[in-house]
């Protein structure tokens, strides 16, 4: 009986974000929730989905209480789409991916040289209108690689070749830019707390640059990659004689080459660069969360090299280890030794692989096959 009553105090925070392809950072949430009650039934679970500044971001904040707006932009090649970004009270987020990810492509369609970012000034205009004095931009899972050129074309700007014509969309276009004119910029933008949100602290150009790193992702080849790269280095030259000095100190800067680029962009409208997932957890009240939580279960689809340099497990784990409580993680794919685990704060992961080894089901089953992990999660922490 001590045990139960010991077991009846334990309360979860589920603080996950999505499993790529397979389910939402919500869905995630739910599934361990649903595996954890098939053991302990009576066990008290907070869920809070995160994100790290990519895609889902929206959703992590509208799952924490704040109203989702949506609007028809400009997707990346140009289409009108239907994007969305979340507000509460006069804080908004905003998501970059909502108006130019790869997801708004069509399947197998690759656009490196021509697809813009101007649906996310779009996107950001639309904050304003709402009366967002506080915007989180969060920036991944992009399209584009055009410098935040097509972003701050929406919002004013205007990039325009020799004969006085606009440059064309993309970073491609960007080779033609003979002058810049930011003079017509939103005045909104000097009175907002603009946040960068990013995973990634990569500077504008050179071989850590958005081109050079993220280019191929977004179907660049090789002399595609060059021609982007000496095209946002044009961009930045252009940009300083317009400017002054911080438009090359901005380029240097990490963020810079955050989605393509627009990391840059939003460093010349005054936006402060802060790790994506440290952001997020501010802004869903995770602080708190993890105050009432004895036990944490984090996550993503894979568990990897890259989880620890500023994904959202990470990022929950640190918060979570300095607060003194025990975190666990759940994810699609393990391949982090035990001992890098436990650097990073999680005692123990446990993939779908461990109970469905074919990855193929995996990925097909991924809901049933958590709630399984889940269970055993409970079997081991709760009972």
């Amino acid at each position: 009986m001590a045990d139960a009553a010991v077991n009846e105090t334990r309360r979860v925070l589920i603080a996950a974000d999505k499993f790529k392809g397979s389910l939402t950072a919500v869905q995630v949430a739910e599934r361990v929730t649903a595996g954890l009650r098939r053991v302990v039934p009576g066990v008290e679970v907070e869920a809070l989905p995160v994100a790290d500044g990519g895609d889902g971001t929206v959703d992590a904040a509208v799952a924490a209480g704040f109203e989702r707006r949506e609007i028809r932009v400009a997707g990346p090649l140009g289409q009108e789409v239907t994007a969305a970004f979340a507000l509460r009270g006069d804080t908004a987020v905003v998501e970059m991916a909502e108006a130019s990810g790869l997801q708004r492509l069509p399947a197998g369609v690759f656009a490196p040289l021509t697809a813009s970012t101007y649906g996310s000034g779009e996107l950001l205009r639309a904050a304003l209108d709402a009366g967002a004095r506080t915007i989180v931009f969060g920036v991944g899972g992009s399209a584009t690689t055009d410098g935040g050129a097509g972003m701050l074309s929406a919002l004013g700007a205007r990039f325009l070749d020799e004969d006085g014509d606009p440059v064309p969309p993309g970073g491609g276009g960007l080779a033609e830019l003979a002058r810049a004119d930011l003079s017509g910029l939103d005045p909104r933008l000097s009175s907002v707390e603009l946040v960068l949100a990013s995973d990634v602290d990569n500077p504008l150009t050179g071989p850590k640059g958005a081109p050079a790193v993220y280019g191929p992702q977004k179907g660049a080849s090789p002399d595609d990659v060059a021609t982007l790269d000496a095209a946002l280095a044009h961009f930045a030259k252009v940009l300083e004689a317009a400017v002054g000095s911080r438009a090359a100190e901005h380029a240097a800067a990490p963020g810079a080459g955050a989605a393509g680029g627009i990391g840059y962009g939003a460093l010349l409208l005054g936006a402060r660069f802060r790790p994506g997932i440290e952001v997020m957890l501010d802004v869903l009240g995770f602080a708190p969360a993890l105050e009432r939580a004895s036990l944490v279960i984090t996550g993503e689809g894979s568990l990897d090299e890259q989880t620890l340099h500023g994904k959202a497990p990470a990022g929950v784990a640190a918060a979570a280890r300095a607060a003194g409580k025990e975190v666990v993680a759940v994810c699609g794919r393990l391949a982090l030794p035990e001992e890098a685990l436990l650097r990073a704060g999680i005692g123990r992961a446990y993939p779908l692989t461990s109970v469905e080894p074919d990855v193929a089901k995996c990925i097909a089953d991924a809901g049933p096959i958590l709630e399984r992990v889940a269970a055993a999660i409970a079997e081991d922490y709760l009972r």
